[in-house]
């Protein structure tokens, strides 16, 4: 068995989870999100409110296949109850970034401003003109939309300057030694 995929799935008080064939699909307090689940592995309901995701057999494929369908279920659960969050930070002079309605527009030492907009089930939260985040209840659309931002200006190795996770360290290069 899988590690990760043999666990049960707890479901909370307030999520309703519906099995439908191959496609899962998970209610909660902040929103809906539904899944379809690869051809050989099943999820059954379980007794007292869990879910428990098994394989046919040991195949390669059906082990990988397995602990995915499981996480994926798992964070479904957690992005309907508790949502997502990805902050990211902006150094550099100049560089700023302001909410303009559901968008963002960023200052980044190009010519022009640069506008994101929101996309559907993702929100935007400035907390500085610096600091920011990506919010919603899918953990791979929260994921993309902060590495697209992430890719307008990445973090310079020689003078850490860009946008940045919270968090993340930028490794710093040395300038070429001059005579």
């Amino acid at each position: 068995m899988s590690r990760i995929g043999k666990l049960p799935i707890p479901v909370p008080a307030g999520v309703d989870v519906t099995i439908d064939g191959r496609t899962v699909a998970v209610k909660g307090p902040k929103g809906l999100l539904s899944h379809t689940v690869a051809a050989p592995i099943e999820i059954v309901k379980g007794e007292d409110g869990v879910l428990n995701v098994t394989r046919p057999n040991d195949e390669r494929q059906n082990k990988a296949l397995h602990g995915l369908s499981r996480t994926l279920v798992a964070n479904m659960i957690t992005g309907v109850t508790q949502g997502y969050t990805k902050a990211l930070e902006i150094s550099g002079v100049g560089y700023r970034v302001a909410a303009k309605g559901s968008a963002l527009e960023f200052q980044l030492g190009y010519s022009h401003p640069i506008l994101v907009e929101a996309p559907e089930g993702i929100s935007f939260k400035v907390e500085s003109p610096t600091k920011f985040s990506v919010e919603g209840i899918d953990k791979q659309k929260v994921g993309e939309v902060a590495a697209n931002i992430r890719k307008l200006r990445k973090p310079d190795p020689y003078k850490a300057k860009g946008v940045k996770y919270a968090g993340e360290v930028i490794r710093r290069k040395v300038g070429k030694a001059g005579k």
